[in-house]
């Protein structure tokens, strides 16, 4: 039985941890609660280009170093950047963890910031950035999230424009770090064959010293809906489109979840059922849910031919009506399931545990067992899919359309279908 504990030091860094006996290895990160959305506009890819420089040499380690140390045990290291957080993790066997802590916090708190490794890594964000745009798949997603949220930090793209990131400095990762890198604003986690006494203790060497600070403060997200289209001669037309969803604390979260997978998680729900396999429509169409401090976001994804844009959204459109009529037991159980293998699947992994209990204990400030979470979405019933399926056919949304798009239907054309 895995058991979890939380120790919160003075200056407010908070220690969790969940041991799972019978590992004999562990993950374990910084979840530093600074993202995307925390970026003034003309910092806007300052917070992926930062987590990329941790990696770049402290005072104590060059670069090769810091891989080294964590690959000469056989581990791996790594971080990412989304909206709402910066995380900077590892995985390793038992004998290990206080390495891998060691390196963590020094990245995160010693980063050298020399002049040309920012210009070597500017160079490679540049080629990221460049590889997204060539992704319609991939940049459909920034332009969806920037109609959703127009002219708001948690619109804009995490990996920043090109001329944002051509023009950073060492100040401007300094200023990033002093505005936003608190003890309040950190979680450490970590997950499996781990001592939390001697994670604690460890901790408190290296983070202990920091003063406490209030939390910094971000704009709050409204979504407001537009449209985006995108001509360019592809082979297929590319549809985003997502509708506000409940934050994490709200009541309806789970609510969201169930409606996303019925509707288009797997390859029994209606979206693919009807679309793909069906009608032929497409190859891949999907629905999803996702939940942040105070919005989320119901997203639905297909691609289809140019001649086939109109009858795929149109369908799309009635399907999304009709759930709110005739959604079934067996279609919410079977959601309800999906999701519930999921989250339990994951779990057998440390390095989604030490994920699950930073995340959880952010939005929560304690990490619910795994238990009150499947009460949650067990307590989903029918009749809250369907309500919230007909609430939704009248909600604000937001269109990405990227390919041949001349006769895709607009935006007004799929909300007018929606409330008929």
């Amino acid at each position: 039985m895995s058991i979890t504990r939380l120790t919160t030091l003075p200056n407010g860094l908070r220690v969790v941890t969940e041991a799972m006996p019978g590992l004999k290895s562990a993950s374990a990160g910084l979840w530093v609660l600074a993202g995307g959305r925390h970026e003034r506009a003309e910092q806007n890819g300052i917070a992926h280009f930062l987590e990329h420089m941790a990696f770049k040499g402290t005072a104590r380690r060059s670069a090769l170093q810091i891989a080294e140390e964590i690959e000469d045990v056989g581990g791996f290291i790594n971080a990412y950047t989304s909206r709402e957080a910066t995380a900077y993790y590892a995985r390793v066997l038992e004998a290990d963890v206080a390495m891998a802590l060691d390196v963590i916090g020094d990245i995160v708190l010693n980063p050298a910031f020399h002049d040309a490794d920012i210009e070597t890594e500017r160079h490679v964000i540049l080629q990221e950035i460049g590889q997204a745009l060539d992704t319609p798949d991939d940049i459909i997603f920034d332009w969806l999230q920037e109609v959703s949220y127009p002219d708001q930090p948690f619109g804009r793209t995490i990996l920043g424009p090109e001329e944002r990131v051509s023009s950073f400095g060492r100040a401007d990762f300094q200023d990033f770090v002093a505005e936003h890198y608190r003890p309040s604003q950190m979680i450490l986690a970590a997950a499996g064959a781990v001592d939390h006494d001697a994670i604690v203790a460890q901790a408190r060497a290296m983070f202990g010293a920091i003063t406490a600070q209030a939390n910094s403060s971000f704009a709050p997200a409204r979504f407001l809906g537009a449209e985006r289209r995108e001509v360019k001669d592809l082979e297929q037309v590319h549809f985003a489109m997502a509708f506000e969803a409940p934050a994490y604390r709200d009541p309806d979260v789970f609510v969201a979840q169930v409606y996303a997978t019925a509707m288009g998680g797997g390859m029994s729900s209606r979206l693919f059922q009807k679309i793909r396999e069906e009608r032929g429509l497409c190859y891949s169409i999907f629905a999803q849910a996702g939940a942040y401090e105070d919005t989320g976001q119901i997203t639905l994804y297909a691609g289809t031919s140019a001649e086939e844009i109109g009858d795929l959204v149109r369908l799309t459109a009635a399907e999304l009506k009709r759930a709110a009529e005739d959604m079934t037991e067996a279609e919410v159980a079977r959601a309800r399931a999906q999701i519930k293998a999921g989250m339990l699947m994951g779990l057998e992994s440390p390095s989604s545990r030490a994920e699950r209990i930073a995340r959880l204990l952010a939005i929560h400030g304690r990490v619910p067992t795994v238990e009150e979470v499947v009460a949650r979405i067990d307590a989903v019933s029918t009749a809250d899919v369907r309500r919230y399926a007909e609430a939704l056919t009248g909600a604000p949304a937001a269109l990405a359309l990227y390919g041949p798009v001349a006769a895709a239907p607009g935006l007004e054309e799929i909300r007018a279908e929606l409330a008929r």
